[in-house]
């Protein structure tokens, strides 16, 4: 087998993905149900004037908000990330023979003889020390590396997607086609998600599937139930 064909099959793992795929998915399903959610309490709240004011605010401001929350958070994973790569410099520099014991030990926990895992470790200082220490004793891989620019812009592309579809349903003749055409047009959405990230993922599509579009009914229902609410005290 060549290289080419290594470099292949590795590309039909989805570990590559990672960066970006948690990011989208939360993106489209938060703003499927967060921007639906809005809407049908408002309109249950009997409140129809304010349906789309209320269904663009939402977007616009879970679109930023998921933006800026993805690249703050995932900033801070590269932040700790930097940190522990000074830190093994540091590590390495001060006893670089404690840490080549420490990294024949990581290699006999996973099933080498002590001899075979000295031996290995010691290439691998030769080639690579910091690399080495990174990926198998802190778990740092570049295919998974966090990026926190892509995160934002997929979490922000994939919010308006996802909120752009119960804003749809909003544009039905009467305020209670309204309130069902959202709620159609929100489950239907949450369906393509759910199969769309299973795919992505690999993953079988029926369970996470349902798991999404239960989440998603249950965020709508609890809201309407507050919107009700708040029609039948005046608010």
């Amino acid at each position: 087998m060549s290289l080419e064909d290594v470099y292949k099959r590795n590309l039909q793992h989805r570990t590559h993905r990672a960066g970006w795929l948690r990011a989208a998915v939360l993106g489209a399903n938060d703003g499927l149900v967060s921007t639906a959610s809005l809407m049908i309490g408002v309109a249950a709240a009997g409140k129809e004037e304010f349906l789309l004011t209320a269904g663009l605010a939402g977007i616009t401001a879970g679109a930023m908000s998921m933006a800026v929350g993805e690249y703050v958070s995932v900033k801070s994973q590269n932040d700790v990330e930097a940190s522990d790569r000074v830190l093994e410099m540091e590590h390495l520099a001060i006893d670089p023979e404690a840490e080549l014991m420490e990294l024949q030990h990581i290699y006999i926990a996973r099933g080498l003889t002590p001899e075979l895992a000295l031996q290995v470790a010691q290439e691998m200082h030769k080639k690579d020390a910091l690399e080495a220490h990174l990926r198998d004793e802190l778990g740092q891989h570049p295919h998974t590396k966090a990026r926190p620019v892509q995160a934002a812009i997929a979490s922000a592309i994939s919010f308006t997607a996802g909120g752009l579809i119960p804003f749809v349903g909003a544009f039905a003749p009467t305020i209670g086609a309204k309130f069902w055409s959202i709620v159609v047009f929100t489950l239907g959405g949450l369906l393509i998600t759910g199969v769309v990230s299973a795919r992505l993922a690999g993953a079988r599509i029926f369970t996470p599937t349902v798991r999404v579009m239960l989440g998603g009914s249950l965020g709508m229902l609890i809201t309407a139930g507050i919107g009700k609410i708040a029609n039948i005290s005046g608010l």
